[in-house]
C-alpha cells in the first residue's frame, strides 16, 4: 500500500515535535569533528510548499507550525531559537512563512564533508518529487524500502550513525517491522543514535511497537509524547505524536522540555507534553 503522500499534514504538531527533536540530536552530534552517517527510512518530499493543493486541503499547519512561526520573535528559549533560524532559512523570503521543510533538508543543510546521507522513499511520486529537491551533494537519494536497505548497509563506514525511522504506520504490521529493525541495528552498532517517530492514535496501535523494543533487549530508548488533547474514547484521528530516542545525547530531555514548554501553549489549551525513560540504560 502506497497510498500516504506526507504533503497533505505538512507542518503539522506532529512535524514540530518531531523535527525540533531531530534537530536537538543533530545539534548535539554536530559538536565532535568525527564523521556521521545519517539515514532517513521514510524521507518523502524534501521541502513542502504551503500552497500547494495537498497541504491547503487540509492545513493542518495551522495547528502545527503556523503559530510557532507568530511567536517565534517572542522565544527565549535558546533550541527553540536555533531551530527557528533554520527554518527561517529554508524561506524563499526570510519575513514568510511558505514552505515546511522535511527531515531530508533538516539532515542535508548540515552535513558537512565528512558525512554522508542515505534517503529511502518508496513511493514513485514522492521520490520523483524528492529527486527534484536542492540537496547537499553528500546526500543519496534511493528509490527503495528505507527498513530493508537500512539492514543492508549496516555497519557503516563512518565512526558514527545517525537513523531517523518516519513511516506512515498504514500496514499494522509496520510497528513490528519497525521494532525489529532497530533491535537488528543496534545489534550492528550498538552506539548509534536510532530516532521512530510514532502516531497516537485512538486504536493504540502503537503499543506493539513499544512493547517490541521493551522486550528486544535494546537499552537507553527514551521516550516523549506532544498531544493535543488527553486520548478518550470519543476521539477520532491522531490526537498525539510520539518520538523514541535511543542512544540520546546528554541533556536532550531538559532541552527538550524546555522548549515544550513554550510551544504547547501555542497549540491549544488542551495541549501538552510528557516524557520519561522507556527503557533504561541498565534494567
Amino acid at each position: 500500500m502506497l497510498s500516504y503522500q506526507h504533503a497533505y499534514h505538512a507542518g503539522n504538531f506532529a512535524d514540530v515535535h518531531k523535527h525540533l527533536t531531530l534537530y536537538a540530536v543533530i545539534d548535539y552530534l554536530l559538536r565532535k569533528k568525527t564523521a556521521i552517517t545519517y539515514v532517513d527510512t521514510h524521507a518523502g518530499r524534501g521541502l513542502y510548499p504551503l500552497v500547494a493543493q495537498e497541504t491547503q486541503r487540509l492545513q493542518e499547519y495551522r495547528q502545527g507550525i503556523w503559530p510557532l512561526w507568530q511567536a517565534r520573535l517572542g522565544f527565549t528559549d535558546e533550541l527553540l531559537n536555533r531551530w527557528q533560524a533554520a527554518l527561517t532559512s529554508a524561506q524563499p523570503m526570510p519575513e514568510a512563512l511558505t514552505h515546511y521543510p522535511g527531515s531530508p533538508w533538516w539532515l542535508s543543510h548540515i552535513l558537512r564533508e565528512q558525512d554522508q546521507l542515505r534517503l529511502f522513499e518508496l513511493h514513485p511520486g514522492e521520490h520523483e518529487q524528492l529527486n527534484a529537491q536542492g540537496l547537499s551533494p553528500h546526500a543519496q537519494r534511493v528509490f527503495g524500502n528505507g527498513l530493508t536497505g537500512l539492514t543492508a548497509m549496516l555497519p557503516v563506514s563512518s565512526p558514527r550513525l545517525c537513523v531517523l525511522i518516519d513511516p506512515s504506520y498504514e500496514r499494522k504490521v509496520e510497528y513490528q517491522e519497525v521494532a525489529e529493525t532497530v533491535a537488528y541495528t543496534l545489534a550492528k552498532v550498538r552506539h548509534g543514535v536510532v530516532l521512530i517517530w510514532y502516531p497516537l492514535l485512538p486504536a493504540g496501535h502503537h503499543h506493539t511497537l513499544l512493547t517490541a523494543l521493551k522486550e528486544s533487549g535494546v537499552r537507553k530508548i527514551w521516550r516523549s509524547e506532544l498531544l493535543l488533547r488527553a486520548p478518550g474514547e470519543q476521539a477520532h484521528g491522531m490526537y498525539g505524536s510520539g518520538m523514541l530516542v535511543i542512544n540520546p545525547p546528554w541533556g536532550l530531555d531538559q532541552r527538550l522540555a524546555a522548549a515544550m514548554e513554550k510551544i504547547t501553549p501555542l497549540l491549544g489549551a488542551e495541549s501538552y507534553y510528557q516524557a520519561e525513560w522507556w527503557v533504561e540504560e541498565s534494567q
